[in-house]
């Protein structure tokens, strides 16, 4: 492959789990990645939560917005190879149909938007959030891409959305 792997962050509302996975990946796989996030029912505008976290930890906020998941099935737009959703409701509604048939998975964390409490419990909250996300990117940015076959990588892709701190529900089968 001669360009970055295209990965979209998909949520509900795409103002703070999405933008915190995409502006994670944007730069801890820089150059080997380019991220981008969205949402089915996007809030207009990101957490103001959000922005703070990021803007804290020296991350340049002014170009991330919310934005819907139909920019992102026109003519023209990024061919993704890897679409993780990150809410559990997200991952539960029909999608569009992704051009190039990218790989999916679900990483479901606990939403921070909806965190409650003094401005110190809720910032805790977007924190763990944003570790909980920094972790399984890290994981996915150090797979071998190129050298696994597609059946091996997305059962990678969905171990890590089954680490510590999902929201997915694990069944078993016997």
């Amino acid at each position: 492959m001669d360009r970055p792997y295209n990965v979209l962050f998909l949520c509900t509302g795409n103002s703070a789990r999405s933008i915190i996975g995409e502006a994670i990946l944007n730069k801890i796989g820089a150059g080997n990645f380019r991220a981008y996030s969205a949402g089915s029912q996007p809030k207009g505008q990101i957490n103001p939560n959000t922005i703070q976290l990021l803007q804290s930890l020296g991350y340049d906020t002014s170009g991330y917005r919310s934005k819907s998941w139909d920019e992102f099935a026109k003519e023209g737009q990024p061919k993704f190879d890897f679409v993780f959703t990150v809410c559990d409701s997200a991952a539960a509604e029909a999608c569009p149909v992704w051009p190039g048939q990218p790989m999916t998975a679900h990483w479901g964390i606990p939403d921070p938007a909806e965190a409650t409490g003094t401005p110190a419990e809720i910032a805790l909250a977007f924190k763990d959030a944003y570790r909980l996300l920094h972790q399984r990117i890290g994981i996915f940015t150090a797979l071998p891409l190129r050298s696994l076959d597609k059946l091996s990588l997305l059962s990678k892709l969905h171990n890590i959305g089954h680490m510590e701190g999902s929201t997915a529900k694990v069944t078993e089968t016997n």
